[in-house]
């Protein structure tokens, strides 16, 4: 089999309607699967697709196991030599994917591919990053980054410089459209499940290029994605998995100090996560 593609779901199911439309619509001439993972949806996930897209292998969680964990869950079952893992707020474009998986089988030292994303309007979603630093991750952390003074530091980590019109060997790209190979899986390892949430690609891309594998950009595909970068609402449990994802990070890829400096500093940032949506609650009521 040529492709298998995974989607992990959780309470978004008009989202992954369109997705799943979109898929079946605009891929031809490659045999491929697709999975859906749903993590515990009560929106009805679940009857949309057993009753609209029976075709779909369907694996349905007690509980939100986290993106990793169902991930891999997938990832035992897919029979394909490319592995795609999509979100379910994404949209396919045209077909171009089909070329893209044939040439991504011709690049042995590839692991993974990341495609242009789009937003709903059109407009570029910048989806490329270089790997993290403890100076960009603690003024995220610390939310320096609101600040004006502070903005221009990440530019490095954001990669502002990058030229979203060329193919380009990067660090990581965005796990919204993220292909990789089974053979990749099988020489790095699947996805690290104690990432219940954010960085898991990131650890996924650096430990392919550990191992000597390229990461890889390519406007050849575009796709839109309805979902945003950031948090949509910055409270202190997802403040606490974001920070726990980024500890975990750095405890595996980089010196222990710089583990301890973001342990140090984590409950700062909750307080912060908490004092900050408390402050957007009460300017958006003064708004009505």
């Amino acid at each position: 089999m040529d492709l298998s593609i995974i989607i992990v779901n959780w309470h978004v199911r008009d989202l992954l309607k369109k997705c799943l439309i979109s898929i079946y619509q605009h891929i031809q001439n490659i045999n491929f699967e697709v999975f859906v993972v749903d993590n515990a949806s009560l929106d009805g996930s679940l009857k949309m697709i057993q009753q609209e897209f029976p075709q779909v292998r369907l694996i349905a969680n007690q509980r939100n196991t986290g993106f990793a964990y169902a991930n891999n869950q997938a990832l035992e079952q897919a029979r394909g030599q490319n592995i795609l893992l999509l979100n379910p707020d994404t949209e396919l474009i045209d077909n171009s994917l089909e070329k893209i998986v044939r040439v991504f089988g011709q690049h042995n030292d590839w692991a993974v591919l990341g495609g242009k994303i789009l937003n709903p309007d059109h407009s570029l979603q910048e989806s490329i990053r270089r790997f993290p630093s403890l100076k960009d991750q603690l003024l995220i952390q610390l939310k320096l980054h609101h600040l004006s003074f502070f903005k221009k530091s990440l530019n490095l980590y954001l990669a502002k410089d990058f030229d979203y019109a060329k193919e380009s060997a990067v660090d990581q790209v965005m796990g919204a459209f993220f292909l990789t190979k089974k053979s990749v899986i099988e020489k790095i390892g699947g996805f690290d499940a104690r990432y219940y949430l954010w960085f898991e690609e990131v650890d996924f891309c650096q430990r392919a290029k550990d191992a000597g594998l390229k990461v890889i950009y390519t406007p050849a595909i575009k796709i839109y994605h309805h979902g945003a970068a950031s948090f949509k609402q910055l409270d202190w449990r997802k403040q606490l998995i974001w920070d726990h994802s980024v500890q975990h990070y750095f405890w595996t890829h980089q010196p222990k100090w710089q583990w301890l400096v973001l342990w140090f500093f984590q409950p700062i940032s909750l307080f912060l996560a908490v004092i900050i949506n408390y402050w957007k609650k009460i300017n958006a009521k003064k708004l009505f």
